[in-house]
């Protein structure tokens, strides 16, 4: 076990994520690995690295021995870093021991799930540091790979950023569309107000200041400010700040790395950005057999 804050938050996923893995390893395993069992023989015994071959943020560790053990809980994981840590080319990871088969097994789904949630991580970090001395905050979205939302958005927070809502289930988010559907922004709101419990907020999409006016006007708690230039999203701020104070800001929209500063020292409290999830490099990680110890493979 990983000794950091981010492989405990693993803790209550533990079941959940290994019912994922053995799905994901009926894709991938089928019947068998058929190329393992008819060139090694069933006994080998091997150690193996996983090491990173460019620099960037590890996240993943935790999700890798998981399905180690998934694979064969007799395989033997030891990681030499930690979630959200800087790596560079050449850093060994972590260490596994135990059945060749069972290493060959679980190597490429281990290192699928860890170069995804390393390129999102790494991502995130290079918008934080973009944002550094700013009250504001990096969240994500709901544009997530099928399947793996819980392990994207966990990258997201070792990269540094936070999490906008994890799923339709939890926050009433009023969208264009609902907009229309509902027959405006002040009908959407009041049926949402009448029920959904107290505890619960309400954030509306704006593109105008008319819909800002119209937001405030129905007691938003929070007011999205969707793809508007720098000079309307200042003045949509102005005029949310000075007649609530309390209402949360949150810009959205096309943010990129060379804008996301611009857009937060418009005074927005929260920026989410999809591409944090959904377009991303992902990391160059490799597994080596019976390297050395803390060594620098190839």
């Amino acid at each position: 076990m990983i000794d950091n804050g981010f492989s405990y938050e693993f803790e209550g996923y533990n079941e959940a994520l290994k019912e994922q893995i053995r799905r994901w390893l009926a894709e991938d395993v089928g019947s068998g690995d058929i190329t393992t069992a008819v060139t090694i023989p069933g006994g080998s015994q091997s150690k193996a690295v996983i090491h990173v071959k460019e620099d960037g943020v590890v996240a993943g560790l935790p999700a890798a021995r998981l399905v180690f053990e998934v694979v064969d809980p007799g395989l033997r994981f030891r990681p030499l870093r930690q979630d959200g840590q800087r790596v560079t080319k050449g850093d060994v990871l972590a260490e596994v021991e135990g059945s060749t088969h069972s290493l060959l097994t679980g190597e490429r789904l281990a290192l699928n799930l860890m170069q995804r949630m390393s390129g999102i991580a790494t991502k995130t970090r290079r918008f934080v540091e973009a944002l550094e001395g700013l009250p504001v905050r990096l969240v994500d979205t709901r544009k997530t790979t099928p399947g793996h939302r819980l392990l994207e958005k966990y990258a997201v927070r070792v990269g540094g950023g936070a999490n906008h809502r994890f799923g339709l289930y939890d926050a009433v988010m009023i969208k264009d569309n609902h907009i229309k559907a509902a027959g405006g922004i002040r009908q959407a709101v009041e049926a949402a107000r009448a029920r959904i419990p107290h505890t619960m907020k309400i954030e509306v999409e704006t593109e105008s200041l008319e819909q800002v006016d119209e937001a405030l006007e129905c007691g938003a708690d929070i007011i999205m400010l969707d793809n508007m230039p720098y000079d309307r999203m200042r003045e949509a701020v102005l005029r949310i700040k000075s007649r609530s104070p309390h209402v949360i800001t949150e810009a959205s929209g096309g943010v990129r790395l060379d804008t996301v500063r611009a857009i937060a020292e418009c005074g927005v409290d929260v920026i989410s950005v999809g591409g944090l999830t959904y377009s991303f490099d992902s990391l160059d990680i490799s597994l080596d057999l019976n390297a050395k110890k803390g060594g620098n493979p190839s």
